[in-house]
């Protein structure tokens, strides 16, 4: 902020490009785009794409992009991302996920001290479970992934529970009843962030019984995000792996 003050009194900058410079975000017209996002959280904004258009997401990442900061576009389907995909070739598109993201520096810098598991019910649980597992790689975790370990075939969650007890954090995805997560919390000394999904029949309600089984979970240690919201429940465990590596 010093230098650019100093430049506007030398003359070097205009009042004009002082304000730009200084902006702590830019108006796009149909969005404004926080750029003081980074400093504040830690990380970059994050697009919904959802409910935008292909232009619309194309534009919020060259604004992005242009400020030097990585991109992440959660919920965009395969139509929209090919579209943008034109534009920003450099981005990489994961269709399970529905992910559109790009990193600056794709090389880790350090060598990281865990991990997170992300364990998911069943292979329909696969979309959620891998939106969470692709958005925490996009912010810099690790990821270990243990698929189709649900509670009706209790012996599959045990073949593979010495690697979730070694995590510093794990996301635990379920729909129909949701009680894995419930399973898991109590045999782990770490953080456990479930993640209700809306696979079910008619009395799951779209993910209502599973959430109101994970909010009344017995176990300890297990905060519960949106139905569906592996993306919410990735971003919450990111924060809880840099505080335990940064310790480690």
């Amino acid at each position: 902020m010093e230098d650019i003050l100093k430049q506007v009194q030398a003359g070097t900058l205009t009042v004009a490009e002082a304000k730009e410079k200084l902006a702590t975000y830019e108006n796009l017209g149909f969005a404004k785009v926080d750029h003081h996002r980074k400093k504040r959280q830690g990380f970059p904004e994050i697009i919904y794409g959802e409910g935008k258009s292909s232009e619309q997401i194309s534009s919020i990442i060259t604004a992005i992009k242009e400020k030097n900061n990585d991109v992440l576009v959660t919920r965009i389907s395969k139509d929209k991302a090919e579209t943008v995909l034109k534009q920003h070739p450099e981005l990489i598109y994961h269709e399970i996920a529905e992910i559109l993201y790009w990193k600056q520096n794709k090389e880790k810098v350090t060598e990281s001290a865990g991990y997170i598991a992300v364990v998911c019910a069943g292979t329909s649980d696969l979309r959620v479970a891998e939106e969470a597992a692709v958005t925490a790689e996009a912010l810099g975790s690790d990821v270990r992934r243990i698929y189709d370990v649900g509670v009706a075939g209790i012996h599959r969650l045990l073949d593979n529970i010495e690697e979730i007890q070694h995590a510093n954090v794990s996301i635990i995805i379920a729909g129909m009843e949701g009680a894995l997560p419930s399973v898991v919390g109590g045999l782990v000394s770490h953080p456990v962030i479930a993640v209700p999904t809306s696979v079910g029949y008619g009395a799951s309600f779209q993910g209502l019984a599973p959430l109101l089984t994970m909010l009344n979970s017995c176990a300890s240690g297990i905060s519960v995000v949106n139905i569906d919201n592996g993306f919410g429940g990735a971003y919450n465990a990111v924060l809880i792996d840099r505080i335990a590596n940064n310790k480690g």
